[in-house]
């Protein structure tokens, strides 16, 4: 078993592949004898963070993923809801972090590609991408450096590959300083009776090698995505992928051609640890071994080892069991798109992992014990010390608050991402319904799907991360409720979601805490507002020199629309229209200032409480203004999130390129304007409808308030102060583009 020139299995060399000293004993035990190099590799491949979930495992277990729309929940290359008319929506989000830290454009770009194949793997066409990017605060120096290569690489991927990417996420904060979180979704949408899994069938099948070669990029990746930064960060560049959009769309043509063939009996993409982790995975659900001859891999580098082949994460790549039948068919299909389809090994009943190099075998492994057996850590927490009320009476008295407003629109986290999402091809496909800017973006399903009517999906992504710094459970609540909001606020029905949970070291029992507080938060929601988890990814680690990102449990939900002509838009569309505030009382139409954006960026201080979160209000206020948009009696909508009432307004104004005269605010005016209180919608309509469903929203026991109407050129606070639209545009139009320029 142990090949010529084999380095020798050190304490060091163990702990460089990310093994703890008990682990490796384990590894002993499980096999009875030293691993040779490339089963050192492939074991520390299968037991780390990135692909075991040794550290989450235990607490995901516990969030709900089942639901009478729910096809597939966690556990496949994505999760899988049916939209009717034979239909499933197919997606999932995965963080692409450490990558994209280290090499910014090709991090950015790799994580693209690696979620669009897990929903191609699964035999749907993509039809929406989005992100959520997370990076310092603006004056560190590396941070314009490092947004101008995520922001290339996710817009260069997308759009080579021809896929509309219509939404997201850009926030700013100095504890992302040293670790940016890239978290790249992807959707697409697949018959019903034509959904391809990733479990193994059959003895003496062939194990087909489809797509691009392989190289030496990205060896040991998922392992350098298991630990936190530290001053050698720029070493591992080496371990960053690098991507081709046109081998992957190549890819995906072949891939959907190929599955018409009868020719798949389970397909899986090459990602984190790349071969050693596809070919585990398909044997080890199907009660099935494996045995690989690296010599037929079509390699595009000279003499490489075993362990380089069995670890390397090049791009491009997928591993299927093939019906024998059907070979020639599916080689003519791989041929004709130019790409290599190589016969690589066999399945076996013998329960084993067997690989091979130059005739000789290096690795001989239980391979249901490569994932059965991976750690399962409980570990220790503490319950993290909730952030204390803040004390209003520590507040200036509000002054002109229309010059707050404007300041606001104009800082990082407010501005407008236009600079961002210009960047992208959010048209491509021609089915984008709504642009990003609004509430969610909503994409049309195109007939050729053999969709009935004029259905359409809208999907949003949300997170709060100074609520779960502050208070992990009601964070985490507020992350899924907040995506739940945004989703209706367009008139769809939410349906599910996919999380990407981004912390620090979990070895850290603070740390941990946060962990599990914010994960009882999210279930509490989901199950609450049935909007179940049917696919998602953690991501620990992201620490630099022992410095923790703010904790980031990232929600992407999807929703359904009957009818795309009657999706809800954030836009002022008339003068004269009335504005109502839904979900507020008439007697405080906001309070909660705590943690809000206007006490950051007006007086300096993160603190206070996060916002409550009652899961019924959310509920109640957001099904009344979904039959709102259903029965047409709206003109715009806008949920209220980040700045409260007065930033809603404003992005409302800005979008319809109309102001709005705001009646006398109750209580004191900045805790009423810039409250971030949860459940409430902005809605505008005819003047003549207002009474009507001020009316409505009484006996359905909403509260519901007018609050003014749409009209002139600014937007005015009748006893709190004006902005001129000029004044906000400016502000809020100009912070990115200036930034980007070095102004």
């Amino acid at each position: 078993m142990h090949p010529q020139n084999a380095p020798e299995i050190t304490e060091d060399l163990i702990a460089a592949h990310g093994l703890k000293p008990d682990e490796y004993e384990r590894i002993l035990e499980l096999i009875g004898r030293t691993p040779t190099i490339t089963e050192l590799g492939i074991f520390s491949a299968m037991w780390n963070e990135h692909c075991s979930y040794k550290s989450s495992k235990k607490w995901l277990k516990t969030l709900p993923t089942s639901g009478p729309q729910v096809v597939c929940g966690p556990g496949e290359n994505a999760g899988i809801v049916d939209i009717g008319d034979g239909l499933v929506a197919v997606f999932k989000m995965e963080s692409h972090n450490h990558p994209s830290y280290i090499e910014p454009y090709q991090g950015a770009a790799t994580g693209v590609g690696g979620i669009l194949r897990d929903v191609f793997t699964m035999g749907a066409r993509p039809v929406a991408a989005m992100n959520a990017l997370r990076f310092g605060e603006p004056d560190h120096e590396k941070t314009r450096h490092v947004v101008a290569g995520v922001v290339a690489g996710v817009g260069g991927y997308g759009n080579s590959f021809g896929v509309p990417t219509v939404g997201g996420e850009v926030n700013f904060h100095p504890r992302y300083n040293g670790n940016c979180l890239v978290n790249a979704f992807a959707l697409g949408i697949a018959k019903k009776d034509a959904i391809f899994y990733s479990k193994a069938e059959g003895v003496g099948l062939p194990v087909v090698y489809l797509g691009a070669k392989t190289g030496r990029d990205g060896v040991g990746g998922a392992s350098m995505a298991s630990a936190e930064f530290g001053e050698e960060t720029q070493s591992k560049r080496p371990t960053v992928q690098v991507g081709d959009p046109f081998t992957e769309k190549r890819l995906l043509e072949a891939c959907l051609e190929l599955m018409t063939t009868g020719a798949v009996v389970a397909i899986q993409d090459m990602g984190a640890a790349g071969l050693t982790c596809s070919a585990v995975e398909m044997g080890a659900k199907g009660d099935l071994g494996i045995r690989l001859d690296l010599d037929k891999v079509p390699t595009r580098e000279r003499a490489m080892t075993a362990y380089e082949m069995m670890l390397s994460e090049s791009q491009e790549r997928m591993l299927m069991v093939l019906r024998p039948d059907k070979r020639e068919a599916a080689e003519a299909v791989f041929k004709k798109w130019g790409l290599d389809f190589a016969e690589v090994g066999e399945t076996t009943d013998d329960l084993r992992f067997r690989v091979s190099r130059y005739g000789e075998e290096v690795a001989d492994l239980p391979i249901k014990d490569l994932g059965d057996e991976a750690p399962e850590y409980d570990r220790p927490w503490v319950e993290p010390a909730k952030a204390a009320p803040l004390d209003l009476a520590s507040l200036p008295a509000p002054g002109d608050l229309g010059l707050a407003l404007i300041q606001m629109m104009g800082t990082p986290d407010l501005s407008s991402k236009r600079w961002v999402f210009e960047q992208y091809d959010h048209l491509v496909q021609g089915n984008t319904v709504v642009r990003p800017g609004g509430d969610a973006a909503v994409v049309r399903i195109d007939r050729s799907f053999g969709a009935k009517g004029d259905k359409a999906l809208a999907l949003s992504s949300d997170v709060t991360p100074r609520y779960v710094e502050a208070d992990p459970f009601e964070g985490g609540k507020q992350a899924v409720a907040e995506c739940w909001r945004n989703i209706t606020a367009v008139g769809a029905t939410p349906l599910a979601v996919t999380d990407n949970l981004n912390f620090g070291n979990p070895e850290k029992p603070e740390i941990m805490g946060v962990f599990v507080k914010a994960l009882q938060g999210l279930g509490e929601a989901c199950k609450a507002l049935s909007f179940p988890i049917v696919s998602g990814n953690v991501s620990l680690y992201n620490e630099t020199s022992g410095q923790a990102i703010l904790p980031t449990p990232t929600i992407a939900g999807i929703g359904l629309l009957d009818d795309w002509k009657k999706a809800a838009t954030i836009a002022f569309k008339q003068e004269g229209d009335a504005i109502l505030l839904i979900g507020a009382e008439t007697e405080s139409w906001g309070s909660e200032l705590g943690q809000s954006v206007y006490l950051r960026e007006i007086f300096g201080r993160e603190e206070g409480a996060p916002p409550r979160v009652d899961l019924a209000r959310e509920m109640k206020h957001g099904d009344f203004v979904r039959g709102l948009i259903h029965e047409g009696r709206v003109t715009a909508v806008h949920d209220c999130s980040d700045g409260g009432l007065a930033v809603a307004l404003a992005e409302m104004a800005l979008a319809g390129n109309l102001g709005a005269e705001i009646e006398e605010t109750p209580g004191r005016a900045d805790s009423t304007l810039f409250g971030e209180d949860q459940a409430r919608y902005v809605v505008t309509l005819e003047p003549q409808e207002a009474e009507r469903v001020l009316q409505a929203a009484a006996e359905a026991g909403v509260p519901a308030v007018q609050i003014g109407k749409v009209a002139g050129d600014a937007l005015t606070f009748r006893n709190a102060g004006s902005a001129a639209l000029a004044a906000l545009r400016e502000a809020f139009e100009g912070w990115f583009p200036k930034y980007m320029a070095g102004a």
